[in-house]
C-alpha cells in the first residue's frame, strides 16, 4: 500500500527534480560548447572538393522556423504597433522561442526587447507565452536579452505581474538567479523585485524557495546585483508570512550588516526592510539580539545620514522597535535624544516629522520625560510648531507636549517657551485638519487641568482663541472635539469670563445641549461650567433666568438620585480593585 509524502518531503522531492533539470540543462550546454569548440578546431576541418568544411554539430533549421524568422524580421522592419502585435507575429515568436537553434531564439528575444522598449501601452497577455521557453534557453545572450525585456515591461507596468507568474515565468527566473553571469543575475533579481510588489506573488516566491536564493545574492560583491537583491527583500517584507520565512533563513543579520554599506541605495532598502519587520513586534527579540545592541547603534548612526530618506527610515524603524520600555531605556542610554533633537530642527519636513514620531513615543514612558526636557525637547517642539504647517507634526507635537507637562520641570519649560501660544494659534480651523484640532484641544485640556499652567494659558488667550473654542464646543457632530473645547472653557472659567461675554448665548446653548446628552461626562461638565459662570456678572442673570435650563437640571438631579438609590442596593467595591490606567496612544 502506497504512502503519502508529508509536505516537507514533497517540497524536497520538488526541489530535487528542479535541481536535476537545471543540472541536466547545464550538462547539455557544456556538451554543446565542447562540440562547438572541437568543430572549430583545425583538426576537424576537411576540404572536400574545394567545398566549405563540414560543421560537426549545428542544429538544422526547419523550414517553418526559417519562414517564421523571415516573417519576424519583416514585422520588425515595419515599425507599426498594429503589425508588431499581430497574430502572425505572435505565431512566429512562439515557433522561434522553442527552436533548438540559438540564433533563432536570439531573434525572438531581440524582438521582445524591441517591444519592451517601444511599447506605449500594456503588452497583450498572449505575448507572454514565448517568455518561459526563452528564459529556459541555454544560450547566455538569449537569457540576457529576454530577462532585460521582462525587466523593462515590469518596470513600466506593461505586464500583469500575477499573470506573469501564472504563465510559468517564476521558476526560470529564480533559476537564473544562480547563473554564473552577473548581467543575468542582475536582471533576474530586478524581475523578482518587481514581481514581489504583488501580494500573491510574494507567497509564490516563498513557496518556490526564492527567499534563500535572493538572500544569497544580497551578499554579492557586485553592487548592481546586491542593490536589486535588497530591493527584492524589501518588497518581500511587505508580507507577514514571508517575513517569518526571511527570519528563519537568517535575513536579519544580513540586513543589519548592510546598514553599514557604502551604497546609499543598499542602506535605504535595508533600513526600510527592517522597518517593515519591526512593525511586527513578535520579531523584536530576534532583531534586538543581534550583537551588542548592533542594530540600535547602526540605526542611530544613520540618523545623521546626509541622505534624507535614509535618516527618516532609520527614525521610523527605531519608532517601531520602541514599543516596549526596555528598548526605550536602551535607546536613551545610547544617547538617542541629541541626534533626534538635531533632526527635529531640520528644515526638511520629512526629517522633523520622523523625529517627532519617535520622540513622541519616547515621551510616553514617564522615566524618560525629565531627561527629554533637560535635552531641550520642549524648546525644540516650540520651534517646530512655529515653522511647520504639517498636521501630522502638529498632532505629534501636541501629544509630546502633553506627555512632558506631567512633571514640574516640564511645566516650567512650557511656561518658559511659547508652546502654549503655538497650540492656541493652531486652533484656527482654516489651518488644521479635524484630527489635528482634536489633538491640540486634548492637549490644551490637559494643560488647563494643571494649576501651574492654568493662569499662564488664560493670559495667552485672545478673543479669537475663545471664538474658536466656542465654535468647536458647539459642534455636536464631533463630540470629542466638542468635549475638550468646552472643558478648556470650563477649566479656565472666571479667568476668561470677559472674553466669553460676547459669546454668552452660544455658551449657554451648548451647555444646555450637554445637559440633555446621555453621557454623564457631558452632564457633569455642563453643571460644573454653569456653577462657575454664575459667579460672573455677565452670565449670572442668564444662568439663573433660564427656565428650560432649570428644568433640565432638575431632570439630571432626579436621574442622579435614582442612580444613587440603585447603587445603594449593592455592597461597595473592594478597595483592592483599583482603576487601571489607560494605555498610551500607539502612533504608527
Amino acid at each position: 500500500m502506497g504512502t503519502t509524502l508529508c509536505e516537507r518531503c514533497a517540497e524536497l522531492v520538488e526541489y530535487l527534480i528542479a535541481h536535476v533539470r537545471r543540472v541536466s540543462r547545464e550538462i547539455v550546454e557544456k556538451i554543446k560548447e565542447c562540440i562547438q569548440a572541437i568543430d572549430h578546431c583545425c583538426c576537424m576541418k576537411r576540404k572536400r572538393n574545394g567545398t566549405t568544411p563540414r560543421t560537426f554539430y549545428k542544429p538544422l533549421v526547419q523550414e517553418h522556423e526559417r519562414l517564421a524568422a523571415q516573417e519576424l524580421l519583416q514585422y520588425l522592419g515595419s515599425g507599426s504597433e498594429f503589425v508588431l502585435l499581430g497574430n502572425e507575429c505572435l505565431h512566429a515568436l512562439n515557433i522561434l522561442a522553442v527552436s533548438e537553434n540559438h540564433e533563432l531564439q536570439k531573434s525572438a528575444s531581440v524582438y521582445l526587447l524591441h517591444l519592451s522598449q517601444h511599447l506605449p501601452a500594456a503588452l497583450p497577455s498572449e505575448f507572454l507565452e514565448p517568455y518561459p521557453a526563452l528564459l529556459w534557453s541555454c544560450d547566455l545572450e538569449v537569457q540576457r536579452t529576454t530577462s532585460l525585456s521582462l525587466v523593462n515591461l515590469l518596470v513600466e507596468h506593461n505586464v500583469n505581474k500575477e499573470l506573469a507568474v501564472q504563465m510559468g515565468m517564476l521558476e526560470p527566473i529564480l533559476d537564473l538567479l544562480e547563473s554564473g553571469d552577473s548581467t543575468v543575475q542582475c536582471n533576474s533579481c530586478a524581475c523578482v523585485a518587481m514581481l514581489a510588489t504583488s501580494d500573491a506573488n510574494r507567497e509564490a516566491i516563498m513557496a518556490a524557495d526564492g527567499v534563500l536564493r535572493i538572500l544569497v545574492l544580497a551578499k554579492s560583491y557586485d553592487p548592481r546585483i546586491q542593490r536589486n537583491a535588497i530591493g527584492a527583500l524589501l518588497n518581500l517584507t511587505r508580507s507577514e508570512k514571508v517575513v517569518g520565512a526571511l527570519c528563519q533563513e537568517g535575513a536579519l543579520p544580513v540586513l543589519a550588516l548592510l546598514l553599514q554599506s557604502e551604497d546609499f541605495e543598499v542602506q535605504f532598502y535595508s533600513c526600510s526592510a527592517l522597518r517593515n519587520v519591526a512593525a511586527m513586534q513578535k520579531h523584536h527579540t530576534r532583531m534586538l539580539g543581534i550583537g551588542d545592541h548592533f542594530l540600535l547603534k547602526s540605526l542611530l548612526s544613520l540618523l545623521s545620514s546626509p541622505v534624507e530618506k535614509i535618516s527618516c527610515q532609520a527614525c521610523l524603524c527605531l519608532r517601531n522597535l520602541s514599543t516596549n520600555t526596555r528598548t526605550q531605556e536602551e535607546l536613551m542610554a545610547l544617547g538617542c535624544v541629541s541626534p533626534l533633537v538635531i533632526l527635529l530642527r531640520s528644515p526638511a519636513v520629512e526629517k522633523s516629522e520622523s523625529a517627532i514620531t519617535l520622540l513622541s513615543a519616547l515621551s510616553q514612558h514617564p522615566p524618560n520625560r525629565d531627561r527629554l526636557v533637560e535635552e531641550g525637547l520642549v524648546h525644540a517642539v516650540d520651534k517646530l510648531l512655529l515653522h511647520s504647517s504639517s498636521n501630522n507634526i502638529l498632532s505629534l507635537g501636541s501629544i509630546t507636549v502633553a506627555n512632558l507637562s506631567t512633571t514640574p520641570t516640564g511645566q516650567q519649560a512650557m511656561m518658559d517657551s511659547q508652546c502654549v501660544f503655538r497650540l492656541l494659534e493652531a486652533l484656527a480651523p482654516t489651518s488644521t485638519r479635524e484630527e489635528a484640532q482634536l489633538c491640540v484641544a486634548s492637549c490644551l485640556h490637559h494643560l488647563t487641568c494643571l494649576e501651574m499652567l492654568k493662569t499662564h494659558i488664560a493670559e495667552k488667550m485672545t478673543t479669537e482663541h475663545i471664538s474658536h473654542l466656542v465654535r468647536y464646543a458647539s459642534q455636536a457632530e464631533n463630540p470629542e472635539l466638542s468635549f475638550h473645547a468646552a472643558s478648556i472653557i470650563g477649566e479656565l472659567g472666571i479667568n476668561v469670563a470677559p472674553l466669553l461675554s460676547p459669546h454668552s448665548d452660544a455658551v449657554l446653548e451648548y451647555l444646555q445641549q450637554f445637559l440633555k446628552n446621555q453621557e454623564v461626562r457631558f452632564q457633569q461638565l455642563a453643571i460644573a461650567t454653569l456653577s462657575t459662570l454664575k459667579n460672573d456678572g455677565c452670565f449670572a442673570a442668564a444662568v439663573s433666568g433660564s427656565a428650560v435650563q432649570e428644568q433640565q437640571l432638575c431632570k439630571v438631579q432626579a436621574q442622579t438620585e435614582r442612580t444613587s438609590d440603585l447603587l445603594s442596593m449593592f455592597p461597595p467595591p473592594s478597595p483592592s480593585r483599583t482603576e487601571q490606567p489607560l494605555p498610551a496612544q500607539n502612533l504608527d
